[in-house]
């Protein structure tokens, strides 16, 4: 039977480290890459599966992100801006980790500004992407 030993050393925990955002941009490459993924995917099979089905069924899927003019209905903008915030998250975060990967950007304060950066950037980046879309 193993005997437990109070003098092993543990593993470092969340409890152990103290909050910064470098670890919050970590966690969110992670969640808006599966969540690109996840959501895109089902979508993707959506609209082909409308697309397969018939004008009726096309039309359904249309009918359920856009209004009457043609523009995004609330649940197109939470589902469009959400991915478009996703998209922008991911791929600053993408570059600040080449910047890593280069060596480059591991002192502690310019690894904390990088990560800030990442999500102003992101979230700069998706204002002026709809800005642009000239929002319905």
């Amino acid at each position: 039977m193993a005997s437990r030993n109070p003098a092993r050393p543990l593993s470092p925990h969340l409890q152990v480290y103290k909050w910064g955002p470098h670890m919050l941009v970590s966690i969110l490459h992670r969640v808006t890459g599966s969540g690109m993924a996840t959501v895109g995917s089902l979508l993707l099979v959506w609209w082909l599966a409308a697309i397969a089905a018939g004008d009726q069924a096309y039309a359904t899927f249309v009918d359920v992100f856009t209004t009457d003019t043609g523009g995004l209905n609330i649940l197109g903008y939470i589902v469009a801006v959400g991915l478009t915030l996703s998209l922008f998250q991911h791929m600053m975060t993408g570059i600040r980790h080449m910047v890593l990967d280069i060596g480059a950007g591991y002192e502690l304060k310019r690894n904390k500004m990088g990560a800030l950066a990442t999500m102003v950037a992101s979230v700069a980046l998706t204002i002026v992407f709809w800005l642009y879309m000239g929002i319905k």
